[in-house]
């Protein structure tokens, strides 16, 4: 029997074929404990949740979570919280209005992607430079293909939306989870967006693009079994969790009693525990 207990985080993922996950759990005092999910695959896992919340960002205890780990304090002056990081294209950065100017400077005033992804259906989104390919593997793409770059995350935002006009910016996670997801050719699919585009692009203000030249990243994640049905698991209904595990695929642990997304209870304190198949 395997136990371990500490506050959730965000799976750790390395691109490796299938994926790589990495259970997290944080102690409190800046150390994490880490346990490789893959050679768990078949066995019995269970996450018992003790009640206890801690913010991911100060630590303090809370009673309930906000934007997946954050006190209320936190989520309410943190510029990681504020609306502008779902919807970077309200930015108000040069208003002067932005919460933590510095941490603005540092996260929103450098290079970021605007990609095309493959999830359920073709979608457009944005990320940071530096998030690729993490993004990707933590929304349970099978293909993404950067396409364009710019400077900020204002003018990603921006580009964003204007290929929002037709294209999808949400994946839906049920279909995600079940793998019920189109064949694309996102080379062939970025080419004709980008030249039905060609002039709205151009005139956005302020915006200055680079086009990529690119080839698509492809993603094979650790799956014995997807689910026909996807009924999914809350750990503030049912503190306790258990069932075999039959594959992961972006934040989600896909058991034969429902799915969990662990990034959804960040700070939560969990003993978590795997034990093979009794015969």
């Amino acid at each position: 029997m395997l136990n371990l207990t500490g506050r959730l985080r965000k799976m750790g993922t390395q691109h490796t074929t299938p994926i790589s996950y990495e259970l997290k759990l944080a102690d409190g005092e800046g150390g994490f404990q880490t346990l490789a999910l893959n050679p768990l695959l078949g066995k019995v896992v269970s996450l018992e949740f003790s009640g206890n919340i801690h913010c991911i960002h100060c630590e303090r205890k809370t009673n309930k979570s906000f934007s997946q780990g954050y006190c209320y304090p936190c989520f309410k002056k943190l510029a990681q919280c504020d609306t502008c990081i779902v919807k970077p294209e309200t930015c108000h950065y040069h208003l002067g209005t932005c919460r933590e100017p510095e941490w603005g400077e540092a996260h929103c005033f450098k290079p970021h992607l605007v990609y095309l992804a493959s999830t359920t259906g073709l979608k457009v989104g944005i990320t940071r430079e530096i998030n690729n390919p993490t993004r990707w593997m933590d929304q349970g793409a099978i293909a993404a293909l950067p396409i364009l770059k710019v400077n900020n995350r204002l003018a990603s935002g921006l580009v964003e939306t204007t290929l929002g006009q037709t294209l999808k910016d949400k994946t839906a996670w049920q279909r995600m989870l079940k793998n019920d997801v189109e064949d694309l050719d996102l080379a062939q699919e970025a080419k004709q967006v980008l030249a039905d585009y060609q002039q709205q692009l151009s005139v956005l203000d302020g915006v200055e693009t680079e086009t990529l030249k690119e080839q698509p990243l492809y993603f094979e994640y650790p799956v014995l079994e997807y689910p026909t049905k996807v009924k999914s698991l809350n750990l503030d209904k049912t503190p306790k969790v258990t069932g075999q595990l039959l594959g992961i695929k972006g934040q989600y642990l896909l058991l034969d009693t429902g799915v969990i997304n662990l990034r959804k209870y960040g700070g939560y304190e969990v003993r978590f525990s795997a034990h093979s198949l009794q015969n």
